[in-house]
């Protein structure tokens, strides 16, 4: 066998069909695009449309909501900061941001912010800046001997409202 004798199967491969050669090509004339019209077009997608009925898109309500206010934040539980701080990624003794969060690759990015979250338990004396806090994970860092200083936003409010520091 050699490569010039390589072909396909009988059967296999078949000629493209020439459309618009004429009546007696089984193909001529409208070129198996029936008559007349805009589908009868080349380029031409007519989507939706139900002959000027309400089309089913338009008839059926819209859902959903998108709030141009949402705040994206990071969650970060209470047990990985302990994690962290006993794998010598954070200091126990420092103040975590979301600089230092970020550092210790508890967040990948900054976002809006960081929300403290209770879950796990917290043994190290540390102090906290964070965007927002739970009941429980402030009740979690008083308890081990630590604050948390919690700020709305980050000074510019987008709904026009001075950022508020609850301490």
């Amino acid at each position: 066998m050699k490569l010039n004798e390589l072909h396909d199967n009988d059967g296999a491969t078949k000629n493209r069909m020439r459309v618009g050669r004429g009546i007696g090509s089984g193909k001529g004339k409208t070129a198996g695009r029936g008559v007349k019209g805009q589908k009868a077009r080349t380029g031409v997608s007519i989507k939706g449309f139900e002959g000027g009925q309400m089309p089913l898109h338009r008839r059926l309500p819209k859902r959903g909501f998108n709030n141009l206010y949402a705040t994206d934040l990071n969650e970060v539980n209470l047990g990985r900061v302990q994690q962290a701080i006993d794998a010598g990624r954070l200091e126990a003794g420092a103040t975590v941001t979301i600089e230092t969060l970020i550092a210790a690759g508890l967040c990948a990015r900054a976002r809006d912010g960081v929300k403290l979250l209770g879950v796990g338990e917290l043994t190290a004396k540390v102090s906290f800046e964070v965007t927002r806090a739970s009941k429980s994970a402030v009740e979690a860092v008083e308890k081990a001997g630590g604050t948390v200083t919690v700020t709305y936003g980050d000074g510019v409010s987008t709904r026009g409202k001075p950022a508020r520091v609850v301490a």
